[in-house]
């Protein structure tokens, strides 16, 4: 039976590197490499150690259920929150989004809308805008795209989206780690 794919996800799950989770389980990272690529198998007492470290049961990694993933995500799934003096409305695309690594959301901003203000962060933030147009502040600079339009960046400085126009403007925003 091949292990190494379900050793590999549950490692990524639980935010670790091949050199801290063989730190943690007294192996060598080239030996987690080969227990990963399904080049070596582990023994039971290794084996126990390895999910030990990594929060699972025997019974649960042998579970195929634990480790379905769920690919689509239905429009009931999403969730909707709105600031109406502020002027936008947003919709997660994927539920807990925010505890992934990235974070999909639908941002209409309306007329002379904006979104909140963000403090810097290691996060990137990418924008398409599907309609009308919007101004991307970056520290002091300021950005501006329409329909149609990419926007990539890093949150290195204070951020914030706002819609200068005189219509809505409905944004595809995916950013990773902790943005919104």
């Amino acid at each position: 039976m091949l292990i190494g794919g379900k050793i590999k996800n549950l490692r990524l799950k639980s935010g670790l590197t091949q050199e801290e989770l063989a730190e943690r389980t007294d192996l060598t990272k080239g030996y987690i490499s080969q227990i990963e690529n399904d080049l070596s198998s582990p023994s039971i007492e290794t084996f126990f150690d390895l999910l030990e470290v990594l929060g699972c049961d025997p019974k649960s990694f042998f579970d195929d259920q634990t480790f379905a993933q769920k690919v689509i995500y239905q429009q009931q799934d999403q969730t909707e929150f709105s600031d109406a003096q502020l002027g936008y409305q947003l919709r997660w695309l994927v539920p807990e989004s925010n505890e992934k690594e990235m974070e999909p959301i639908l941002l209409q901003l309306e007329r002379r809308g904006a979104f909140k203000t963000f403090e810097p962060s290691p996060a990137e933030t990418f924008l398409y805008v599907l309609s009308g147009s919007i101004t991307v502040r970056l520290g002091k600079k300021r950005y501006h795209a329409k329909t149609g339009d990419s926007v990539y960046y890093h949150a290195s400085e204070e951020h914030q989206l706002i819609n200068e126009g005189n219509e809505s403007a409905k944004v595809l925003l995916v950013a990773t780690e902790s943005y919104l």
